[in-house]
């Protein structure tokens, strides 16, 4: 009985310390299943913190975002704002142009007026040139002995002749420099035009009798009488008449050349 016993006791027991000393159990070592999910736990980890520092950027570009937005609702207004001052400014400028231009033309027109009242009261004026001018003269006398003997009028014409004034126009000269010109008012329109027409016997001569106008109209006719020459050397009748030329009884008008007629 004992020997059967000794011989089948190695079987049926295990003392502690050898379980202790298995492989598999022994202190400091891990089984490949737990290595394996202690991997996929770090992993999360890691991809858990990704996540989170991702998430904290998507915060901060949101909120850049969201100011980005307002800054430009708030440009979208000033530009909106700005647009009506714009437009209000536009209408302003265009009211005020309009004005401007409306005051251009009646100021033409009122200077227009002032030129023609001018030169209506000169229509009985004629101007004497090239008379010499002696001191202390009585320039009536002057004039009615120039129109007898230049203008060949007869003494009794002359004498029943009307002035209403007569007198040296301008400031006195050296006296080398060019006598003054006489202006003489006539009191009737008829021998004021009968003494001009006598002006063509001053043809050849220093002397000469003209219409008195305006220095705006006499600027007008300087730029008249080169293009009145040209049509009559074309055969064309033209004639100039205050600050307007006539060509074959038509009024020839130019923007370029007459703007005083626009």
């Amino acid at each position: 009985m004992k020997k059967a016993q000794s011989a089948s006791s190695p079987a049926k027991s295990e003392t502690p310390s050898s379980k202790r000393l298995r492989p598999a159990d022994s202190p400091g070592t891990t089984s490949p299943a737990g290595k394996d999910i202690a991997d996929i736990l770090e992993s999360i980890d890691k991809r858990l913190s990704s996540f989170d520092a991702r998430l904290s950027l998507v915060e901060i570009l949101h909120r850049e975002f969201k100011c980005l937005r307002e800054s430009l609702e708030f440009s979208q207004q000033q530009v909106e704002t700005l647009a009506a001052e714009n437009a209000t400014l536009r209408e302003s400028v265009k009211c005020l142009s309009e004005n401007v231009t409306q005051l251009n033309r009646e100021n033409k027109k009122i200077k227009e007026t002032v030129i023609d009242l001018q030169a209506r009261s000169m229509r009985d004026n004629l101007v004497f040139s090239g008379i010499p001018e002696a001191a202390g003269e009585d320039a009536e006398t002057t004039v009615k002995s120039f129109i007898k003997t230049h203008l060949k009028l007869p003494e009794d014409t002359v004498k029943n002749i009307v002035f209403d004034r007569v007198h040296r126009h301008g400031p006195i000269r050296a006296a080398a420099g060019r006598p003054r010109p006489i202006v003489a008012k006539f009191g009737h329109f008829k021998q004021k035009e009968h003494v001009k027409s006598r002006g063509r016997e001053l043809k050849g001569t220093d002397f000469s009798v003209n219409d008195q106008f305006p220095k705006e109209i006499l600027e007008r006719r300087r730029v008249l009488f080169p293009i009145r020459r040209g049509f009559i050397q074309k055969g064309s009748r033209a004639v100039i008449a205050v600050d307007r030329l006539y060509v074959d009884g038509q009024l020839h008008s130019d923007p370029d050349i007459t703007p005083w007629l626009y």
